[in-house]
């Protein structure tokens, strides 16, 4: 084998190791990840009935992705504000509502309960009827703006008997909650 022919054959080499080295980085990029609401669902959502006052939001808010979503905000409706709440007791001893600081938080491949004395969606002011029977739409907004709307049938119920800890009774039937 000449000189020529064994540089030419060193330099094919090497050029084609570096191209196999390159190419190999880009293939094991990670793939961007698609909007938070992908990879949510929920299972035995409803709503408390309320003719006017508060109400709230129950069920099972689920993640079937690699990551943890996060639900800053939620609306509906049936209201003109809702809250995202957590039930805490305060300094007193008193089971106490309020809002839950950085939202709720589904880890990847988990879930997260909402319920009666725990956390919930909070129908701050219910503007139409909520009635048993019927459904309501909640609309939750997810840390990457991405949405997912639940659809919610109307149950009735008369537990939980929390404060807000704004002062307000929500276990009285007027309220809702």
């Amino acid at each position: 084998m000449s000189v020529r022919t064994t540089s030419l054959l060193r330099l094919s080499a090497l050029t084609l190791a570096a191209t196999v080295a390159l190419s190999g980085c880009a293939s094991t990029a990670p793939a961007p990840a698609g909007p938070q609401a992908d990879t949510f669902s929920t299972a035995d959502v409803w709503v408390k009935a309320a003719d006017a006052g508060m109400s709230a939001g129950f069920g099972e808010l689920r993640n079937d992705g690699d990551t943890d979503l996060t639900v800053v905000s939620a609306t509906s409706p049936a209201t003109s504000a809702m809250e995202l709440h957590e039930t805490v007791q305060n300094e007193s001893g008193q089971m106490v509502m309020r809002p839950i600081e950085g939202g709720f938080v589904i880890p990847a491949h988990g879930a997260i309960t909402l319920e009666p004395g725990g956390n919930h969606l909070m129908f701050m002011d219910v503007t139409s009827p909520l009635r048993v029977g019927d459904e309501t739409t909640i609309t939750l907004t997810f840390a990457d703006d991405s949405t997912a709307q639940i659809t919610a049938p109307v149950k009735e119920f008369a537990g939980a008997n929390e404060n807000y800890e704004g002062g307000m009774d929500m276990g009285s039937s007027e309220s809702g909650h």
